[in-house]
């Protein structure tokens, strides 16, 4: 069964969207919505320093714009601070760079995730505990095998799993 459709999700490091590119040219990319927003919070620090009320309600504006979809906005709002502020100056060029795949609302619409946390939390679960418990060492091809082993009893396919490894094992 192939997937009707595909999505990267990445924290907009230009080397993710490179490989993506490469593996999944049809799929849909979306910045992590997380990632952007600790960009706008470290904008807002820098601007008014870590612990100034202002920078948490700068950054909250910037955040809902966000979600908003404006991006527009954030980036009026935070031109005028470019010359004096390092972080402005990149927290521009990422979302120039990454605008095209900050479209949450329209993301929200079809139904995608625009963060990682749900995903991260899910390797842990399902992976980090199995694979972290006390006095366990692992070579990485025992630990891609209890992975996909882990991976396919959590999501109902492990009949299917030992009938493809089996199928494979005959054709060898």
């Amino acid at each position: 069964m192939q997937a009707k459709r595909r999505v990267v999700l990445g924290d907009g490091a230009p080397w993710i969207w490179n490989i993506a590119n490469e593996h999944f040219p049809d799929a849909i990319q979306i910045v992590d919505r997380f990632h952007v927003k600790q960009h706008l919070s470290d904008v807002a620090k820098a601007i008014y320093g870590p612990m100034n009320p202002r920078a948490q309600s700068w950054a909250k504006k910037r955040h809902d714009q966000l979600d908003a979809g404006k991006i527009s906005a954030i980036l009026k709002a935070i031109e005028p601070h470019k010359e004096q502020y390092e972080q402005a100056r990149q927290c521009i060029g990422y979302l120039r760079d990454n605008r095209e795949r900050m479209r949450y609302p329209e993301f929200h619409a079809q139904g995608l995730c625009t963060s990682s946390g749900v995903v991260e939390a899910g390797c842990k679960v399902a992976i980090g505990t199995r694979l972290k418990r006390a006095g366990m060492h692992w070579t990485v091809a025992g630990a891609n095998a209890i992975t996909a082993l882990r991976c396919a009893k959590l999501s109902g396919r492990f009949a299917d799993f030992w009938e493809r490894r089996a199928e494979a094992h005959a054709q060898a």
